[in-house]
């Protein structure tokens, strides 16, 4: 079990260090960009846009340092126990978070995709709710299952 986990902590940690780079050098680029070189309102709407992706990468991390810490949960023989569940009741927050900022930017990205005549940007905005959406979903179903394997084995523990 440990090397799935092992497998699983190191992709995290990946995909964690890809959007601390896609924020930290991609985001101060494109937002320079859409200010000083297109300007006017498209210049505004990306950086709305990029505000937005960028705050929602802070529940964003949340989550997977919770993911990390349920996987080291796993590694201890400790899954089914309080802690895990504390950490996907914070992960499907976390989650829940995100999905509020992206509903929240779902009509600027409604209004560059109108203006940009790109309904493929829209696409994105959407993707990016449904997928939080779904983890959240997600994590709670885990979430529930977990809390009746820990009632399940401390009425075996009191049973033996």
């Amino acid at each position: 079990m440990k090397k799935e986990t092992l497998f699983l902590k190191i992709v995290i940690v990946i995909i964690g260090l890809f959007i601390l780079a896609i924020i930290g050098l991609g985001f101060p680029g494109i937002g320079y960009r859409s200010v000083y070189q297109v300007g006017g309102s498209f210049g505004q709407m990306m950086t709305v846009i990029l505000a937005g992706l960028t705050l929602s990468a802070i529940p964003f991390f949340a989550a997977l340092y919770q993911a990390l810490k349920l996987l080291s949960y796993i590694d201890r023989h400790e899954a089914f126990s309080t802690l895990s569940i504390r950490a996907l009741k914070r992960i499907k927050i976390c989650a829940m978070i995100d999905t509020v900022i992206y509903v929240a930017m779902l009509p600027v990205f409604y209004i560059f995709a109108d203006k940009d005549d790109s309904p493929g940007f829209l696409a994105i905005g959407l993707v990016l709710f449904f997928a939080c959406l779904v983890i959240s979903v997600f994590a709670a179903v885990l979430q529930k299952l977990f809390i009746s394997a820990v009632k399940i084995k401390s009425e075996n523990d009191l049973t033996v």
